[in-house]
């Protein structure tokens, strides 16, 4: 059967390509797919082990793909429903991401307004049992299947609280979880409203022209819309977010690509919502796809300021294509140009290295382009910010301690020990707060690894290569004291940046996404910057200026 099956997949191939290639290549494509059936069947006959034919041919699959781009994918069968609610925001459930910290599956983000989170559940809640199926130790995605299922049906969890002697049962009801794409929309001040966008699912449009009329209602004469960190999703949503702002029948991004009938231009098709109130649009370097389509056609039009870090740079359009089986593939097809005519795609699949690693388009290659209003902007680079704010950095201690889990850890029991936290926007952790996270962190016995140790442990390694450590040992030793020296001190080193993180995690355990936002608010890099510009209506006319 699944050799009937890959031959059926092969033949619709091949008779998909007959008429739009040289003979030449057909025939090199038949001879190909020929080989690989037949060399199937061989190994599947005659190979020493029982090979699993699905595996096998999955794993040519992927091998094939990978030598395009990464945002071709293969995608079975089995597989379809985590695709559906990656693309869609829905699925039926309790509405609560789980992940593993430290081999616990816990609670990290239970969805406001849905079961978990009106049942009473908290982030850090480890869970122990799913309908008395004990699920500890258990992959996130066995447990997560256990919490999916039909609408309106009962599903009974067990978990443990910290602070709490005994478990907890919670009963719940699934239902229909539609994920928000915004996860925060405030008046910051009298005049500024803020939106923080992290999908384009269906519906972000909506979402974005609800919050700024509200905003608008509240007198608002400025916006922030905050794209950090969003890697993009649908086309027609961006198209429709950059509509709001800008007038109809304006251009707001075209694709092209090999089949030209699918090449298209995408217009705002809409009467605007507000054409000239001040837009700040943040950006970071994982803003990706849709997100640059938004920033990138406001950016060409000057209709917004962009500020924070060069993005991402992907310029590149996936439409999904059914296959055999019920199993999809999603194929890149186009690229998508923005009103300018740039395309800011920065990594050159097409032209890969004898080893098989791409590189990013070199500056020789890049074009200039220019703004309706005469700005020049360049291509093949992803997108400049209008206004550059330095991303934030940091020592290996605070990235270790944060992918450790004990951050998240931390926050969790400074939480059960302080109940009560009405506003999270003059949170601050006390001196002596950190000082009792720093001492907790010693006890549980936390080590870490350094580049420097790296580095030392690589020279050691040469000098005993070279017949050189015995005379050098001494210097050695000392210089392994000075790092191990330098490591013990590095929690008191690092404070400002660990207190900034912990408040946010600890934020974040209180009021979830709100709480982290809000603990921020006035030390946000961007932010600050974004309140700098509108506070300046001559700086920030002359930023969107040619002159």
């Amino acid at each position: 059967m699944k050799r009937l099956k890959m031959i059926g997949v092969c033949m619709v191939l091949i008779a998909a390509v007959a008429f739009t290639i040289p003979s030449e290549k057909y025939f090199d494509i038949a001879k190909s797919l020929d080989i690989f059936t037949t060399l199937f069947k061989e190994v599947n006959t005659y190979y020493v082990d029982d090979v699993d034919p699905k595996k096998l041919i999955e794993t040519g699959i992927n091998g094939m793909l990978n030598q395009l781009d990464p945002y071709t994918d293969y995608i079975p069968e089995e597989d379809l429903e985590t695709f559906s609610i990656q693309t869609t925001g829905q699925y039926a459930g309790v509405g609560a991401l789980i992940g593993i910290i430290n081999k616990k599956t816990v609670i990290t983000n239970p969805y406001i307004g849905f079961p978990a989170h009106r049942g009473g559940l908290r982030v850090g809640d480890e869970i122990i049992s799913v309908n008395g199926q004990n699920v500890q130790g258990k992959p996130t995605s066995n447990v997560s299947a256990l919490l999916k299922g039909k609408p309106n049906t009962e599903v009974v969890m067990e978990v443990k609280r910290l602070g709490v002697k005994e478990p907890i049962s919670f009963k719940l009801i699934r239902e229909k979880i539609k994920i928000s794409n915004i996860t925060y929309h405030e008046m910051i001040d009298k005049e500024v409203g803020y939106i923080k966008l992290d999908e384009f699912t269906p519906g972000a449009a909506k979402e974005v022209g609800t919050a700024v009329t509200e905003f608008k209602k509240l007198g608002a004469k400025k916006v922030i819309l905050d794209l950090r960190d969003n890697l993009g999703g649908s086309l027609y949503e961006a198209v429709n977010i950059v509509n709001l702002f800008i007038p109809k029948g304006k251009e707001v991004v075209s694709t092209k690509g090999k089949v030209e009938d699918w090449n298209k231009s995408y217009k705002a098709l809409n009467n605007p919502l507000d054409t000239e109130i001040p837009l700040v649009v943040l950006i970071s370097s994982s803003s990706a796809s849709a997100s640059e389509i938004v920033a990138g056609s406001l950016q060409d039009y000057d209709r917004a300021v962009l500020i924070g870090q060069k993005t991402f740079g992907k310029g590149l359009v996936q439409t999904t294509r059914q296959l055999a089986y019920n199993a999809q593939l999603k194929v890149t097809t186009a690229k998508y140009y923005i009103p300018s005519g740039r395309c800011i795609q920065a990594i050159d699949y097409e032209h890969r290295k004898s080893d098989g690693t791409v590189s990013k388009f070199p500056d020789s290659l890049k074009r200039e382009f220019k703004t309706q209003g005469g700005r020049k902007v360049y291509d093949g680079a992803g997108l400049d910010p209008d206004v550059s704010v330095e991303v934030t950095t940091y020592s290996s201690v605070v990235i270790e301690l944060v992918n450790s889990g004990l951050v998240f850890d931390y926050a969790t029991k400074y939480c059960s020990e302080n109940p009560n936290q009405a506003s999270m926007k003059n949170f601050r952790l006390t001196d002596q707060g950190y000082q009792k996270f720093v001492t907790w962190v010693a006890e549980q016995k936390f080590t870490y690894a350094t580049e420097l140790d790296q580095k030392a442990d690589e020279l050691i390694t040469s000098a005993k290569r070279e017949k050189y450590y015995n005379e050098l040992q001494p210097q050695f030793n000392e210089l392994k004291a000075h790092i191990d020296q330098n490591k013990n001190t590095a929690l008191i080193r690092n404070k400002p940046e660990l207190t900034h993180i912990l408040e946010q995690e600890i934020a974040f355990h209180y009021q979830l996404t709100k709480g982290q936002i809000e603990v921020m608010l006035d030390r946000d890099p961007e932010l600050t910057q974004a309140r700098k510009v509108f506070a300046d209506a001559e700086s920030y006319r002359k930023i969107l200026s040619a002159n």
